[in-house]
C-alpha cells in the first residue's frame, strides 16, 4: 500500500520534473532565437546560382570599397568580385569594369541604383550606402548567369531574413537612376503566386514600385533561354499607378495579355513601342506574351495590398506559434500528471470508505 507521505513525494518530485521540462521548453526556444542573430546574413537563394560567392567579405572600417565587374565565375568573366561585401553605413561603394566578359551593367534588385550598360576597362560606377540592410544587385543580362552581388550594410542580415533589405539611398554615382524607392519586395511582403512563376527564370521575387505613378517594365528582357521575359516579372504598385510596357526589340513579336482578358496589347517587335495600362483596384494581375507563355514569358503585377497574406509577419507569427505551442505542451503535461495522480487519490479514498464498511 502506498503511504500518504510517499504519495506526497512522489506529486513534488513529477511536479518540479514537469515544471524543469516547461523550462526548458521555453528555454530551447529562447535558444533557437539567439542562434538565429548571428552569423552569414541569409540570402535566401540569392546566390544559388553564383559559382564565385563563397561568404560575406568584411570591408567595414573603410570609406571606400571597390567590387570589381566582370570577376572570373560563373562559367567565364561574369562576376562581380567579391560577390558579398559588409560596409558601413555611409561607405562609397564603387564599381571597376575590367573589361571582361563583354557589357556589363549594376542594378539594383530594388532599383534604387541603375549604371549604364559598359564594356570599356576602367569605367566606374559609384553609389554611398546610407541605411543599413542588405542591398541585392546584379548584370541584367548575366543575371541567369549568376552574375549577381549584395551589399549589407551595418548589423543588417545579422539573423535576419530577407526582411532586413535597405536600398542604397544617398548614392551619388553616375548615371545612378536612383528612384527613391526606399522598399524591398520582403518588406512589403511576397504575394501566393501559386505555380504562376513556376519556370521562369527571371523570377526573384516581387520588386517594390510603391510611390511611383508611372512604371515601366521591359518587353524582350533577358531570361528563359533568351530574351523572352518581362523584365522585371513582378512589381507592386500603388492603386491608380499606370504601368507602361516598353518593347526593346528582342526576342521576336511579344504582346501583353491578362490572364483574366482585362487588358491586351497588339502583337509587336518593334524597339521602343510601349502599351500601358492603369490599374485602380487592388489585387494580382497575372498576364501572359502568348506566343512565349510555354517558355516561361509570364509576369504580375501586385495593386496595392492585393495578394499580402504573409505580408511581411510570418516569421513572427511563425515564432509566436512556436513559443505558444512550446510552453502549451509543457502546461498539458503538467495538467495530465495532476489528472493522474488526483484519480489515483480518489480511488485510494474510495478504497478506505470500502475497507471501513
Amino acid at each position: 500500500m502506498t503511504s500518504a507521505s510517499n504519495l506526497s513525494v512522489s506529486r513534488r518530485t513529477v511536479l518540479r520534473g514537469a515544471a524543469g521540462a516547461v523550462t526548458a521548453g521555453v528555454a530551447a526556444g529562447a535558444a533557437g532565437t539567439a542562434t538565429a542573430q548571428s552569423g552569414e546574413p541569409n540570402y535566401s537563394d540569392w546566390f544559388k546560382n553564383t559559382s564565385n560567392y563563397d561568404s560575406t567579405v568584411d570591408k567595414t572600417g573603410k570609406d571606400t570599397v571597390t567590387i570589381t565587374v566582370g570577376a572570373k565565375g560563373n562559367g567565364g568573366n561574369f562576376a562581380f568580385g567579391p560577390a558579398a561585401v559588409r560596409v558601413d553605413p555611409g561607405t562609397t561603394v564603387v564599381w571597376k569594369w575590367n573589361g571582361k566578359g563583354g557589357s556589363h551593367n549594376v542594378v539594383a534588385k530594388d532599383g534604387s541604383f541603375k549604371s549604364e550598360m559598359v564594356g570599356e576597362t576602367g569605367h566606374t560606377f559609384e553609389q554611398t550606402f546610407e541605411k543599413e540592410g542588405i542591398v541585392k544587385y546584379a548584370c541584367t543580362p548575366h543575371e541567369p548567369m549568376g552574375m549577381k552581388g549584395a551589399v549589407i550594410v551595418g548589423s543588417a542580415g545579422n539573423g535576419e531574413s530577407d526582411g532586413g533589405e535597405s536600398s542604397g539611398d544617398g548614392g551619388n554615382g553616375e548615371d545612378s537612376g536612383n528612384d527613391g524607392d526606399g522598399a524591398s519586395a520582403e518588406q512589403v511582403g511576397e504575394p501566393e503566386y501559386g505555380d504562376w512563376f513556376t519556370g521562369v527564370s527571371n523570377f526573384d521575387g516581387t520588386v517594390d514600385r510603391t510611390g511611383q505613378n508611372e512604371v515601366t517594365v521591359t518587353v524582350g528582357a533577358t531570361g528563359n533561354g533568351g530574351n523572352f521575359a518581362f523584365g522585371p516579372a513582378a512589381v507592386r504598385v500603388d492603386p491608380g499607378t499606370t504601368v507602361v510596357w516598353k518593347w526593346n526589340g528582342k526576342g521576336g513579336t511579344h504582346n501583353v495579355a491578362a490572364k483574366d482578358g482585362s487588358f491586351e496589347s497588339e502583337m509587336v517587335g518593334e524597339t521602343g513601342h510601349t502599351f500601358e495600362h492603369t490599374f485602380e483596384e487592388s489585387g494580382v494581375h497575372r498576364y501572359v506574351c502568348t506566343p512565349h507563355k510555354t517558355m516561361g514569358m509570364k509576369g504580375a503585377i501586385v495593386v496595392g495590398d492585393g495578394g499580402g497574406a504573409g505580408s511581411g509577419s510570418s516569421n513572427n507569427a511563425e515564432s509566436t506559434v512556436d513559443d505558444t505551442l512550446t510552453i502549451a505542451g509543457g502546461v498539458g503535461l503538467v495538467g495530465a500528471l495532476l489528472a493522474m495522480f488526483a484519480f489515483g487519490s480518489r480511488s485510494k479514498a474510495n478504497n478506505r470508505r470500502e475497507t471501513g464498511r
